[in-house]
């Protein structure tokens, strides 16, 4: 043990050759010794294959319960959807697929999510419609909790565990959430958001990405009265969001799962819609296809479809 009054000196390799720490020459002579550093563990993202959808937004601002309503639409309405097989999370995907959908009927909110880590499912959506040309996908969808977005005010950067994602030359989607009550809020962070995927060389003008104002029954109304609507909604709360959405053309549409009643100190959901559900999730798949997910088929198709084949 060292004397306490003994003045510290820096560390010194002096002219010696560095060579990994050895327990049997290391062990009670005190001995100034080299530790080598560990090789850090790779931050690839595994199966790339896939088209990722990035989930943005503050907490509470409703991504949870936009993502569990689009799942839900997806599988009870157009098509079916399941668990990749050979995914990292194939049964944790399943667990969550679960959760969601039996929650959901019951009026059951999603909880929140995890702060530090992303919430991945990656899973295979097969659309019911005959046509050949509406093919199934791979979607990955990526969640994160509201707090780490707030890690990037002020040229901050993100956990990484997301870092990863916003790096990885993957397809990548983003579903940019704020609500009706606290978009005026989130107006300087999205703006700051959009300038980390600018940074990250991601060109905004060729990025595919959607703003969703959430929990829009919180005006009122379960549906806007005009197109209008909310594009003056937009302007007035979400001034320079607006300018980004219109130089840059990107989408923008509102969200309701419905009506929701405060019961005993919990939001539960008493009447189910799945309305802007379909209408984000139709944006989805045709943004990534190409092709409209109701699309009638060709006029061979249409044919063939009309005898019953």
């Amino acid at each position: 043990m060292s004397n306490e009054n003994e003045p510290l000196s820096p560390l010194s390799f002096d002219n010696e050759p560095i060579k990994p720490l050895s327990f049997d020459e290391g062990k009670n002579n005190g001995g100034d010794h080299f530790v080598p550093l560990a090789k850090t563990t790779s931050n690839e993202i595994k199966n790339k294959d896939s088209n990722f959808v990035f989930f943005f937004g503050t907490a509470e601002s409703g991504k949870s319960v936009i993502l569990s309503s689009m799942l839900y639409y997806l599988s009870s309405q157009v098509g079916v959807l399941r668990p990749k097989l050979g995914t990292p999370n194939t049964r944790e995907a399943q667990v969550l697929l679960s959760d969601f959908f039996e929650n959901i009927r019951q009026g059951i909110l999603p909880s929140r999510t995890t702060r530090d880590q992303v919430t991945r499912l990656d899973l295979i959506f097969e659309p019911n419609n005959k046509s050949k040309k509406v093919t199934p996908i791979n979607l990955t969808f990526l969640e994160t909790s509201g707090e780490n977005h707030y890690e990037i005010r002020r040229g901050g950067s993100y956990h990484s565990s997301i870092e990863s994602y916003l790096n990885a030359n993957i397809p990548l989607t983003f579903i940019i959430v704020t609500s009706y009550e606290s978009a005026h809020k989130d107006d300087t962070l999205i703006n700051e958001f959009l300038d980390e995927l600018e940074r990250k060389g991601k060109n905004l003008q060729s990025v595919n990405a959607i703003l969703v104002v959430s929990k829009w029954d919180k005006s009122g109304r379960m549906d806007v009265a005009s197109a209008e609507e909310l594009d003056s909604f937009i302007e007035d709360r979400l001034s320079r969001t607006n300018q980004r959405i219109n130089t840059y053309g990107l989408s923008k549409t509102y969200y309701t799962i419905g009506s929701v009643d405060n019961i005993n100190g919990e939001e539960k959901i008493s009447l189910l819609s799945l309305a802007t559900a379909e209408v984000l999730s139709k944006w989805l798949y045709s943004s990534i296809v190409g092709v409209e997910l109701d699309y009638e088929g060709t006029f061979w198709e249409r044919i063939k479809f009309s005898f019953g084949s």
